[in-house]
């Protein structure tokens, strides 16, 4: 069953992790939450950049590379984090690769890839952040995904690399969270759609865009932060939009 979350919001973290930082949204999210008094905020990127800002620890990572992800997380052990956000994804590749409109112009290369990044490398973030997490303390994980990443939804067909990395992803966040609840029941992972975004990923598709569609990257971040202190652990395993509205499986 969908539906809306309810209420104001909620607590603010005073920690918090952000894995994809030098992004429009994952920047925005940064300074988001250094905005509103989180006392400690990892900011990674694949250079290490991330907003010079109180309170920002940077650090470098490489979504496809397990051992910059452990070394990351290692180093957040003596203060994990209490919200943690994966605001990486791919949608058209370094070589210019594009989503495929077409079965014929699947190529398990780009598909591989994909995957790879918009599936596999917030599942490893997940495999050692969640590791950090003390019981008895609540805490957030959210991943960023696509409402083209719902299987009921899908009305259109296309975009089969994309879809299928998104689809793939709210599955495992899904597992992630039935598994940490048996051990910490004040957890949540979810995924979030923060809309179209203007961004790097979306440029390319936003000449088609309607006249209002198109988000800045600070109302995403302060929508999907919105939306992530509204959560409890009765959440946990489903996926929301910006506006807290549950996205179908």
């Amino acid at each position: 069953m969908t539906g809306q979350l309810a209420g104001e919001a909620g607590a603010w973290p005073r920690s918090a992790a952000v894995f994809g930082a030098s992004g429009g949204i994952g920047r925005a999210l940064v300074e988001a939450l250094a905005a509103r008094g989180t006392q400690v905020i990892y900011a990674g990127s694949r250079s290490g950049a991330a907003p010079s800002l109180s309170g920002v620890r940077p650090f470098a990572f490489d979504l496809a590379d397990e051992a910059s992800i452990a070394a990351s997380a290692e180093a957040m052990r003596d203060d994990p984090p209490e919200w943690v956000i994966v605001a990486t994804g791919v949608l058209t590749l370094a070589d210019g690769t594009g989503p495929e409109r077409t079965y014929k112009r699947l190529d398990p290369a780009s598909m591989a890839e994909v995957l790879a990044l918009n599936t596999i490398g917030p599942a490893l973030i997940a495999k050692h952040c969640l590791a950090l997490m003390p019981r008895g303390r609540a805490f957030r994980f959210a991943a960023l995904s696509a409402r083209v990443g719902s299987i009921s939804d899908n009305r259109l067909g296309g975009w089969h690399s994309y879809r299928a990395s998104k689809a793939a992803l709210n599955m495992l966040l899904k597992n992630f969270a039935l598994e940490m609840a048996r051990t910490h029941p004040e957890g949540v992972i979810v995924g979030l759609h923060p809309g179209t975004v203007d961004s790097v990923l979306s440029q390319p598709f936003q000449s088609n865009l309607a006249e209002g569609q198109l988000t800045a990257p600070e109302d995403a971040a302060a929508n999907l932060l919105g939306v992530l202190s509204r959560l409890q652990p009765e959440h946990s395993g489903r996926v929301f939009d910006f506006r807290g509205e549950e996205i179908p499986a």
